[in-house]
């Protein structure tokens, strides 16, 4: 499947080779969310349909099967370190663990006896750690039954403590560490932009400042957010999604069919981006490869 490839920095060659394809891999679903990578399949959520999907595959072709349901109309998605499922849930309001039972655990669902928004996408940290941003949008009109004045991103410690991290951004949404994870990335959707923050040994965030603005015409803005080996920066955004260098020169576009949500790296050797949009998964084989999730 033909894709546009908008190169603004001969960089962009080195990472996206110039007759790159992508493979439409699944399709039918109502909205695709979330994906992560799990050794030898792609889960993700369908939000409106309330299910984590499984895809994988098979000898004689790919194999679709409902993982979980219901999900809480789960979006983001990611794993611990021990390869447990992590998952916001927008209808609960809560993070939740899959155990390798197949039970489930609450992880998070109030922040001083108030209930959190609607958990959006999630990161785990090599110490064990969880960071997640809460921006109202699973609620009815972004705020019917809202009980905190604010739209907090939020570390979960090893222990269980909920930590609240920020409060200043309007609906933050995609996060993503730096190879080192001395840095940790989040844009704010509605303001159209990506905030760097140095992270401290305790996981605490400082020196916040504005990455990259991501302000044009087009559809789209920012949302789901991955970062590869060499410490570029993906990112969904107006026409599709954008390629950022760790300076924060956009260095260009891939533009889809569909546009995109969110991505994951994936299969062997964490070349291969798979890519949520909107009705469908799409896949493509880049040079650079990503960090895998545990």
């Amino acid at each position: 499947m033909e894709i546009k490839i908008e190169a603004y920095s001969s960089t962009m060659g080195n990472i996206v080779p110039e007759n790159t394809v992508a493979e439409q891999v699944a399709t039918g679903f109502g909205f695709t969310e979330g994906p992560v990578w799990c050794r030898d399949h792609l889960l993700f959520s369908d939000i409106p349909q309330n299910r984590i999907v499984r895809w994988q595959m098979r000898g004689a072709g790919p194999e679709v099967v409902t993982f979980r349901n219901p999900s809480g109309n789960s979006n983001g998605l990611t794993l611990d370190k021990s390869g447990r499922l992590i998952a916001c849930e927008h209808s609960t309001r809560r993070i939740t663990r899959t155990e390798l039972d197949g039970s489930i655990s609450v992880l998070a669902e109030r922040y001083k006896g108030h209930r959190l928004n609607s958990p959006n996408d999630v990161v785990a940290r090599s110490d064990g750690s969880i960071y997640f941003t809460d921006p109202p949008y699973g609620l009815q009109n972004f705020d019917v039954g809202k009980e905190l004045s604010f739209n907090g991103v939020y570390r979960i410690d090893p222990d269980g403590k909920l930590v609240l991290l920020a409060d200043d951004f309007d609906r933050p949404n995609g996060l993503a560490f730096s190879p080192d994870e001395n840095i940790l990335y989040i844009n704010d959707t509605s303001r159209g932009h990506i905030r760097a923050f140095d992270v401290s040994k305790d996981g605490s965030l400082n020196n916040g400042r504005i990455f990259i603005e991501m302000q044009l015409t087009e559809p789209g803005a920012p949302d789901g957010m991955k970062v590869d080996q060499q410490g570029n920066i993906y990112c969904t955004g107006p026409g599709g999604f954008w390629i950022i260098n760790s300076s924060g020169q956009s260095l260009g576009r891939i533009i889809f069919p569909e546009l995109p949500a969110n991505f994951a790296w994936g299969d062997m050797d964490c070349k291969t981006l798979y890519i949520t949009a909107r009705t469908s998964i799409y896949r493509l084989r880049l040079v650079v490869p990503g960090i895998a999730v545990y």
